[in-house]
């Protein structure tokens, strides 16, 4: 049986993937193969996995979208995952998941305006760069 496939949307040089209801792991591992994909192939500098849509993330689900924000990050790609659950993040904490260097808001707003603010940095860091040269 093929895995369902989770949708990428591309939104303003960020690529958002919603992550809804009860995930598979065949799921999980098809979304790594696709972003990964969808990241080589376009000029994408964020990567939002937003997860307000599950209830329920195990282990396995959890360190994938930790490696895949990882990978994302070696690709140059900001990554932010928004809409963790409070009970999703108390689970998170209880099993002990090391999620550190992964940046993380409350909802899609937010992690699309904190996209929008790191690149308004980069751009304004950049352009102060060649003022001075």
């Amino acid at each position: 049986m093929t895995a369902a496939r989770i949708p990428i949307i591309a939104l303003y040089g960020n690529l958002i993937v919603p992550v809804q209801g009860a995930i598979s792991d065949e799921t999980i591992t098809q979304l790594n193969d696709d972003v990964s994909r969808a990241i080589d192939a376009g000029a994408a500098r964020g990567l939002i996995i937003d997860v307000s849509g599950v209830a329920l993330m195990d282990s396995y689900i959890t360190r994938n979208i930790r490696d895949l924000a990882l990978t994302a990050r070696l690709m140059g790609v900001t990554t932010i995952v928004s809409g963790l659950q409070p009970a999703v993040a108390i689970t998170l904490i209880e099993m002990g998941l090391d999620i550190q260097g992964l940046q993380t808001t409350l909802n899609l707003e937010r992690a699309i305006e904190r996209l929008a603010a790191l690149r308004a940095e980069e751009d304004e860091t950049l352009g102060g760069a060649d003022d001075h040269r």
